[in-house]
This record gives structure tokens, C-alpha cells and sequence, in this order.
């Protein structure tokens, strides 16, 4: 393995407070393929309803020609994130405060802005971690705000990573109070791919995922799993949507083994979330607020 590039933290971190503003349209048609990927539900959807929380992370994607594409199927380093060298990227996490309901047929304003630019040295080598703050907007005022982490770090030579299905003498399910077993298969990743405009080739191309980025199998899109956790806070209390959901990924969920969504209440107004068969070795978890 070639080694880590030296990272110039004075020049990564010139990008604090860079922004970028876009705007889209929440279509019927987003909201019916929203559904039937994140809810296996197929139902069309009539302008002003109100809909799914999660689906803001399909809105106004950053869209950039096929040219202007990496290796890995992200747009090229640097422009709205600073240009770090580190070849692996992932969504580790987010804290997300829904403000008000967007609807169908809203025109939606994304404004986003590079928070904080650090460096660490962890067991698996150096890491950088940006975060990014996202304001979405609806013709109403306010609706989402978030902060967003994004981990760069350096290339592994071999798989890291044992799934809670290799560990010794693990349970293969101890599902939560609230919980729901899925089929992950290479289509629902294409389908949220296709719905987050996410080109990283981790999520639907499995030589690429298993020879280059050296995974077990295909990757499970963290804000999937966050999805499926909101559309599972759902249930839990129906008469109203949460206020706030923070998740962060603990290790990477695989098409390779079984994906659980749990919930469990943490008071009257907070429920616990995560993905995996076991609450102690989760792939995601997440906290739910409702006020």
C-alpha cells in the first residue's frame, strides 16, 4: 500500500465557511419512489401532503457531469468540499431538527456551509473529518437544518471490518421493542442511489466494493439506514413527527448479512434506533426526539 499523503490542514481548512446554495421541486413522483423504496409501499402522492421526514436527504442532490467524476464514483475532490487527498469517503453521521413539514410541490432551497475541517490519527491511520451544515428552506420558511460529518481516511490493503455474523458465539437476531427484519438487495441499493443521485461505487458495484475499497460486499447507504429508522420512529408514535434524529454510523451494514431496524423507547419522548441484529454491535444508531 502506498503511503498516506501529508495532509496541509491550514489549506483544507481554508474552505470553513465556503457555501453553496441549490433549489428543487418536491415532485409527486419523488415522494411515490421515496415510498416504495423506504417503505415497500406503492401509493401516488397528491400536492400539500406532507411528506416522509427523510426525504430531504433526496432533494436537491449534488449533481455534477459524468466527466467531472472520481474513481469512486463521487464528484472529483475540491470545489464546494475541500479537496482532501484521503481516498475513502463515508457519511459518518448527523444531527438533523425538523422545523416544519415540506410538502409536495414545495420549491426547496438548500444552503450549505463547511463547518469545521480536522485531522486525527486513529487505529486505522490518519482520518479527516468535515462538517457541513445544510439549511433547507420551503416557501413557508425554515423546515430542516442539519450537520453533517463526513470522514475522509486512507485506503486499506484488506477487509477491517468483521460483520456481527462472524463474531463467536453471537445470537443471530435479538430484535428490539419495535423492530423489522429486510431483504437488502443489490436493487434497494440502486433505487436509494438512484434517489440520492449517490454515484460511490460502494453501494451497487460489488467488484469495485469487495477488490478496490476491499469490503465484504456491498455497502448499505448510511442515510438508507437512517431512513429506515425515521420510517420506523414513524410508527412508534404516529400522532406526530420527531423534532430531532441524530445517527451515526458504527460500522458498515452489507448486503451479505441481515439487515434489522429497531427501536426501543428511552423515555415518553425519545426512542433509541439502530440497525443490526444486536443492540450491542449496531451497524447505525440513532436517537429520536419528539416534543
Amino acid at each position: 500500500m502506498n503511503p498516506a499523503p501529508k495532509l496541509n490542514v491550514e489549506h483544507l481548512r481554508s474552505w470553513i465557511d465556503k457555501s453553496e446554495t441549490q433549489a428543487d421541486e418536491i415532485t409527486p413522483q419523488l415522494v411515490r419512489a421515496y415510498r416504495a423504496t423506504v417503505f415497500d409501499e406503492d401509493a401516488p402522492s397528491a400536492r400539500g401532503e406532507r411528506v416522509p421526514q427523510g426525504l430531504h436527504w433526496c432533494v436537491t442532490p449534488h449533481t455534477v457531469a459524468m466527466h467531472q467524476l472520481g474513481a469512486d464514483g463521487h464528484p472529483a475532490r475540491g470545489g464546494f468540499l475541500p479537496p482532501v487527498p484521503l481516498p475513502r469517503r463515508m457519511w459518518a453521521g448527523s444531527r438533523v431538527r425538523f422545523l416544519d413539514d415540506l410538502r409536495v410541490g414545495d420549491e426547496v432551497v438548500r444552503r450549505s456551509t463547511v463547518k469545521d475541517v480536522t485531522v486525527k490519527e486513529g487505529r486505522s491511520g490518519t482520518l479527516c473529518f468535515v462538517v457541513v451544515r445544510h439549511e433547507f428552506s420551503s416557501p413557508r420558511g425554515a423546515a430542516v437544518e442539519e450537520e453533517q460529518d463526513i470522514v475522509y481516511r486512507e485506503a486499506q490493503s484488506e477487509p477491517s471490518i468483521q460483520t456481527a455474523a462472524a463474531v463467536p458465539g453471537a445470537p443471530v437476531i435479538e430484535p428490539g421493542e419495535f423492530h423489522r427484519l429486510l431483504e437488502v438487495s443489490p436493487p434497494l441499493l440502486f433505487r436509494y442511489s438512484a434517489l440520492t443521485f449517490n454515484g460511490h461505487r460502494i453501494h451497487y458495484d460489488r467488484r469495485y466494493a469487495t477488490e478496490v475499497e476491499h469490503y465484504g460486499g456491498l455497502v448499505v447507504h448510511g442515510p438508507l439506514q437512517a431512513a429506515l429508522l425515521l420510517a420506523l420512529a414513524a410508527t412508534m408514535r404516529s400522532d406526530t413527527p420527531c423534532a430531532e434524529f441524530a445517527f451515526r454510523g458504527v460500522r458498515p451494514l452489507l448486503d451479505t448479512e441481515p439487515c434489522v431496524v429497531n427501536g426501543a423507547w428511552a423515555g415518553p419522548d425519545k426512542a433509541e434506533l439502530w440497525t443490526g441484529p444486536q443492540r450491542a454491535a449496531p451497524n447505525l444508531q440513532a436517537t429520536a426526539i419528539w416534543r
